[in-house]
């Protein structure tokens, strides 16, 4: 651990001071290295057959506790934040300048392995040597120091960052963005989209000016101008806490409490029984069950859906899954019915999944008509094809930033790090061994490790616990920072770096657990 905290030490310096371009020399193991050989000898042994050449060879070999979880420095800390900022929420006081690979640590010298990973927001591990060489590039530094209003000022480059980095993975389909700030916005943004085409629609086409009573009536939040539509959801959906995007959210009461919200419609979400290979039947009937209600849902709600919005998997809802026939009859239903469909991947997206979108499972022949990111990504917006959903007039869709070019380049460094990695394969590779030992888990602790899921879909595992939040609390003790979503499940995010040798000491650290 000695050596993780000498690297680390070393790591400050370069970020904090920004006349040093290159990182400074690190240690590790006695051994001298910079994070650009280091890149050169984790390129040279990229993943093997066995996906076990590790991609951090220097981070800790294993959690450190040292005491309990916040300790009296963390305390302290908290103590000083909550002056000035709400720590009700507060997980733990990290400290990210000692935090590296899929470590996390704070500031009494606790190590853990996070599974967690900013509720799914870290693609390739904390303190990324590949990353820090694009955040110390002049290009990152103009980014920064010069951000600009991308829709009136964008810089010369733009073209050329969207093109080598966000368009370089867009899903099938899909060749265009509109960026954003953050996963609440890129679905707001994306309903916009939404409302915009299905009037340029009803209007009958692009060329159609707006009529006197639309611009009269829009401005006092009226009809026509201010249309009776709606995007329909799903019950434990969550899409974000923003105001338009906060309508679709149905996962705690604790985000819509006192909020005003539209009139907009909520399908059920298939509750599918476990293991999943005993109820085939069962949810079959529950899935068509589901896509019924939304047709009917779509053909008699009062404000008619302009969209169907939906996530690959509902995560802060509990982690609850579909199979890719629920999907494929979802994509017909908004066909057959002339509505979108939005795929808010904000959470799934970017390889947590093994595959690089989660709706790549479901093997559509007809693509989603836009497809929401952010968190993995460190930047957001939505995919889109169709050129009828750019808006007929400029300004329709548009704000002051439009995205960040900083945080673009810094995705792009991220695909290059996955790529060179394979990073998604590994994930596929990993979060078999991952679930293969759970599954076993559970059949040691039925009682403890109930509705395993998340089969075949990389690392995004969960299971439900009759005990969730004393297992989450319990997990810090044993040196590892683990999430929950809904109301009883235990839910894994680990980054796209976790090999089997993390899975090894997470499954022993959960048996000591279910023991306890």
């Amino acid at each position: 651990m000695a050596s993780f905290m000498r690297t680390a030490s070393r790591l400050r310096p370069c970020v904090a001071q920004r006349s040093i371009v290159r990182p400074s020399t690190r240690v590790a193991r006695g051994v001298a290295t910079t994070p650009t050989n280091r890149a050169s000898a984790a390129a040279a042994a990229t993943v093997s057959d066995t996906y076990e050449q590790p991609f951090f060879p220097d981070e800790p070999h294993g959690p450190t506790v040292r005491t309990q979880i916040p300790g009296p420095k963390s305390v302290e800390a908290i103590k000083h934040l909550d002056k000035v900022f709400d720590t009700r929420s507060l997980n733990m006081m990290a400290n990210y300048q000692n935090s590296y690979g899929n470590y996390i640590a704070d500031l009494d010298g606790n190590v853990l392995l996070d599974v967690y990973a900013q509720i799914a927001s870290i693609p390739v591990g904390y303190s990324n040597p590949s990353l820090l060489l694009a955040a110390t590039s002049p290009e990152m530094a103009s980014a920064i120091i010069n951000r600009p209003a991308l829709g009136n000022f964008p810089q010369h480059d733009w073209a050329s960052i969207l093109e080598t980095g966000v368009l370089r993975v867009a899903p099938k389909g899909l060749n265009q963005v509109f960026t954003a700030q953050a996963g609440s916005d890129a679905n707001e943004l994306a309903y916009k989209a939404a409302f915009m085409w299905k009037r340029r629609m009803e209007r009958g086409g692009a060329d159609v000016e707006f009529t006197k009573a639309e611009i009269d009536s829009a401005m006092n939040n009226e009809a026509p101008g201010a249309p009776q539509l709606s995007i329909l959801s799903f019950r434990q959906a969550f899409h974000g806490r923003l105001f338009g995007s906060l309508s679709t959210t149905r996962s705690k009461p604790i985000h819509k409490l006192d909020i005003p919200a539209f009139d907009w419609p909520q399908a059920s979400f298939p509750a599918l029984k476990y293991p999943l290979e005993e109820h085939v039947e069962e949810n079959a009937r529950e899935e068509q069950r589901c896509l019924d209600e939304t047709e009917k849902l779509i053909k008699t709600w009062p404000q008619p859906p302009a969209a169907v919005v939906v996530e690959p998997i509902q995560s802060e809802g509990g982690d609850n899954h579909a199979s890719p026939a629920f999907f494929k009859g979802l994509r017909e239903l908004t066909r057959k019915h002339n509505i979108l469909l939005i795929v808010d991947e904000v959470q799934t997206g970017v390889g947590a999944t093994g595959k690089f979108w989660a709706h790549e499972h479901w093997n559509l022949a007809d693509p989603p008509d836009m497809v929401t990111f952010s968190k993995k990504a460190q930047t957001a917006g939505y995919y889109f094809g169709n050129d009828e959903l750019r808006p007929n007039k400029p300004y329709r869709q548009f704000n002051t930033w439009m995205g960040d070019p900083a945080r673009a380049i810094l995705f792009r460094a991220i695909i290059h790090e996955i790529e060179r990695l394979d990073l998604v394969a590994n994930t596929a590779h990993t979060g078999e061994y991952l679930y293969n030992g759970l599954a076993q888990l559970a059949q040691r602790y039925p009682h403890e490790l109930m509705n395993l899921r998340g089969k075949g879909q990389g690392t995004f595992i969960a299971w439900d616990s009759p005990r969730r939040d004393e297992v989450l609390k319990k997990a810090k003790g044993v040196g590892i920072n683990i999430g929950g979503s809904g109301e009883k499940a235990v839910r894994l995010r680990p980054m796209l770096i976790f090999q089997k040798r993390h899975a090894d000491i997470f499954l022993e650290g959960m048996e000591k657990i279910f023991k306890s």
